[in-house]
C-alpha cells in the first residue's frame, strides 16, 4: 500500500459528541471527540470532469463518521478508530486508504492536557494466492475456497485463473493436482489472512500429515503488496514460488506484469526462466 500514489482529501477536526471511554460515566454522559481523516483516493477523474460521483463526497463521510461514533460505544479510542476506519473502507467507493486521528480533548486523567489521541492508517492491500487440491472432488474444493474467500469480510476477489491439472511437487507419490491462482484486495493483515486461509482449509478437511503430501485443499499467500517479511509461520513472498511452474503458470494468466518484490522479475519472466531449465 503505497500512499504516495494517491491524492488526499482531508477532513480536519470534525466535532462529534459520543460515548466512548473506560469509565461508566463516559459511556453514560458522553463527551466531545475530534476526528481528522485523510482520505486517499484518485482525484484525477473528478478534477477533469467536475463530477462528484468520480470523487469521495466528504459530506457523506462526515455524516458516516458522526453516525458511527454515536451509534456505538467502545471503552478504548483505539477500538473506536479501528472500527471506524473499517466502516469507511468497506462502504466508501474509491477510498483506497485512510489515516484517521481520533482526539479526546476531555480525557479524564486528572492532569492538565490539551488532548489525547490515537492515529492509525489502514487501507486496501493486494494479495496473490495459490490454490491446490489433489483429493476427492478437486474442482469442488477449489470452488469452495474461492467462494469462502469472497464471503470473508474485508476481502474482495479481483481475478481467478483457470484451473490447471499439474503433476505433484516434492517427490511424494500421489494423484495429480488441480491448481490455480487468484488476486484479491484485502483489509486483513498478512497474519490475519493466513489464519483465515487455514480456517478455510480446515473446513475442507485438510490434514497436515505428510509434507508435500496429498491434501483436499492447499492455500498459500504468494505475495502481499510488495511486502518482504519472515516469521515462524509466514514468509513473503512465498519462498519457492519462483521454482514452481504450477504456481507461475496460473499467476502469469492473471497478472503477467506482477513483479517479485525481491528479484523484480515479472511472473512472465519467472516462468520463462524456469521452463528453460
Amino acid at each position: 500500500m503505497d500512499l504516495q500514489q494517491y491524492d488526499k482529501i482531508t477532513i480536519q477536526n470534525l466535532e462529534v459528541f459520543a460515548r466512548h471511554g473506560v469509565y461508566p460515566e463516559e459511556n453514560k454522559l458522553g463527551q466531545k471527540f475530534l476526528v481528522t481523516a485523510e482520505l486517499y483516493t484518485d482525484a484525477r477523474k473528478a478534477g477533469m470532469s467536475d463530477d462528484l460521483s468520480q470523487s469521495i463526497d466528504y459530506g457523506t463521510v462526515c455524516r458516516t463518521v458522526t453516525e458511527f461514533l454515536q451509534k456505538h460505544t467502545y471503552q478504548l479510542i483505539e477500538t473506536a478508530a479501528e472500527q471506524l476506519t473499517r466502516e469507511l473502507l468497506l462502504h466508501t467507493a474509491q477510498l483506497h486508504a485512510v489515516t484517521l486521528e481520533l482526539k479526546k480533548p476531555w480525557a479524564p486523567v486528572g492532569l492538565p492536557l490539551e488532548t489525547v489521541s490515537v492515529k492509525i492508517t489502514r487501507g486496501w492491500h493486494t494479495a496473490y494466492l495459490g490454490l491446490g487440491s489433489n483429493l476427492g472432488d478437486k474442482e469442488a474444493y477449489l470452488n469452495g475456497a474461492v467462494e469462502a474467500i469472497s464471503r470473508t469480510e474485508g476481502c474482495e476477489l479481483l481475478r481467478v485463473s483457470d484451473y490447471l491439472c499439474t503433476k505433484p511437487y516434492g517427490g511424494v507419490e500421489q494423484d495429480d493436482f488441480l491448481n490455480a491462482c487468484l488476486s484479491m484486495r484485502t483489509l486483513l493483515t498478512p497474519q490475519e489472512l493466513l489464519d483465515r486461509l487455514h480456517e478455510i482449509e480446515q473446513e475442507a478437511g485438510r490434514e497436515r500429515v505428510i509434507h508435500w503430501g496429498p491434501r483436499t485443499l492447499d492455500l498459500d499467500i504468494l505475495m502481499y503488496d510488495d511486502l518482504v517479511m519472515e516469521t515462524e509461520e509466514l514468509i513473503l513472498p512465498h519462498i519457492e514460488m519462483h521454482l514452481r511452474e504450477f504456481v507461475l503458470e496460473p499467476l502469469r494468466q492473471i497478472a503477467p506484469w506482477k513483479r517479485h518484490p525481491i528479484t523484480r522479475m515479472t511472473a512472465d519472466q519467472m516462468l520463462k526462466q524456469l521452463t528453460k531449465k
